[in-house]
């Protein structure tokens, strides 16, 4: 981006950035308009690997916008790759700027309180009472999540993943489209083990040890040949 468009952009009141102008952030940025867009206001990706227009949007690299002279600065981390979002959301903090969060006016969320910073609540997800969730999370369209749940940082649900009552997701888990997670009960929560892959259409009616990848209905255990 040249100087005198940087320029121009300084003059702005706040400025929200979407970092990764892939399929992720492509896919967010729309709901990030529709919440975050007001006069003197401006919204743009962030990518290390493209400094072009897209769909619309100004798209500067990390170190540009570090460097912008605005006050309000803000960065919603959107890449689904979820090691890929640690290591970027800790340059962000070294570098102490301030995250947001993106709740789309079609989602229902019982407790915004005692969701985590950086999530993205894509619309049409619910989220009901007693749910704590972690930094970092990503849920996508259609997706839920019941009663009494607990999900860690760097949770991604992909579209249309089902999550019943009572179960507990550890830090680093990607749910595939589609799956379906049973309910736990009070006394004794299902549970999805750290670092795990639980794939597309899998549905998991048992606990999943951690750094494990499962498949199917019911659910087994991915064993590489």
């Amino acid at each position: 981006m040249k100087k005198h468009q940087i320029n121009s952009m300084e003059k702005t009141n706040k400025i929200f950035g979407v970092y990764g102008a892939g399929g992720c952030g492509r896919g967010l940025i729309p709901f990030v308009k529709q919440n975050f867009k007001s006069r003197g206001t401006k919204i743009v990706f962030i990518d290390d690997f493209c400094e072009k227009k897209i769909d619309g949007f100004d798209v500067l690299n990390y170190s540009n916008f570090k460097k912008l002279k605005i006050k309000n600065k803000y960065i919603l981390i959107g890449i689904s790759n979820i090691s890929l979002r640690k290591k970027i959301s800790k340059k962000i903090q070294k570098d102490k700027i301030d995250f947001f969060s993106l709740f789309s006016k079609e989602s229902i969320i019982f407790d915004k309180k005692k969701i985590g910073v950086c999530s993205s609540i894509s619309p049409y997800v619910t989220i009901t009472s007693n749910v704590k969730v972690g930094n970092f999370f990503h849920i996508n369209l259609y997706s839920y999540v019941e009663h009494d749940c607990e999900i860690g940082n760097y949770v991604t649900f992909a579209p249309g993943v089902k999550c019943n009552g009572n179960v507990v997701i550890e830090d680093n888990v990607y749910v595939g489209s589609g799956a379906i997670i049973k309910n736990g009960t009070p006394n004794k929560k299902l549970i999805i083990g750290k670092n795990s892959i639980v794939g597309a259409g899998a549905v998991v009616t048992k606990n999943v040890k951690p750094n494990s990848i499962v498949v199917g209905n019911p659910a087994k255990k991915l064993i590489k040949n």
